[in-house]
């Protein structure tokens, strides 16, 4: 098999690891920035409590995914500055982000994201990461869940149309 046995650490990485590896930094990057806004935003402690958490796994992302490039020669991206904490009451309102509306934008995130993985697993020929990105989506699968509960019981799910009844038979 030449290269491609033995210890996956010490097989080169493809072209579509590569880029898929170096995007998924890239867009955790862009997750903490944007989530440390929301959080600035947000009034709800739960919401709070679930953008923290999706924070600190972004954060885990892109330390993994850093350290797998820089293995491997390639240069990850820049990471973004730290946003300073900011008192809700000092947003205006008229620019303020509302609860529902963070709460159905990291749905809608995290729900892309158990895509990407899905879609890394796939393409990737190193058995590591696949595992690593198998690891990501278990962790996305959870938060979700946790996010749609929350949602549902603040009453913040705008569900699509429901089939209530069904149409009879002739």
């Amino acid at each position: 098999m030449g290269i491609l046995n033995g210890n996956p650490k010490d097989e080169p990485m493809h072209f579509g690891e590569i880029f898929s590896v170096w995007q998924a930094s890239m867009l955790a990057k862009g997750t903490v920035s944007c989530y440390q806004a929301y959080l600035n935003h947000s009034g709800d402690n739960d919401l709070k409590k679930i953008l923290e958490d999706l924070i600190d796994q972004a954060k885990q992302e892109i330390k993994e995914c850093d350290t797998l490039l820089t293995e491997n020669g390639i240069a990850p991206a820049p990471v973004l500055p730290e946003r300073p904490p900011v008192k809700l009451e000092e947003i205006p309102v008229g620019a303020r982000f509302t609860d529902p509306e963070i709460a159905a934008k990291i749905a809608a995130d995290n729900s892309l994201g158990l895509v990407a993985c899905s879609q890394i697993m796939g393409q990737s020929i190193r058995v590591d990461i696949g595992a690593l990105f198998a690891k990501y989506h278990l962790s996305k699968a959870t938060l979700g869940v946790r996010i749609l509960e929350m949602i549902k019981e603040k009453g913040w799910l705008i569900p699509p149309p429901l089939q209530v009844k069904r149409p009879v038979e002739a």
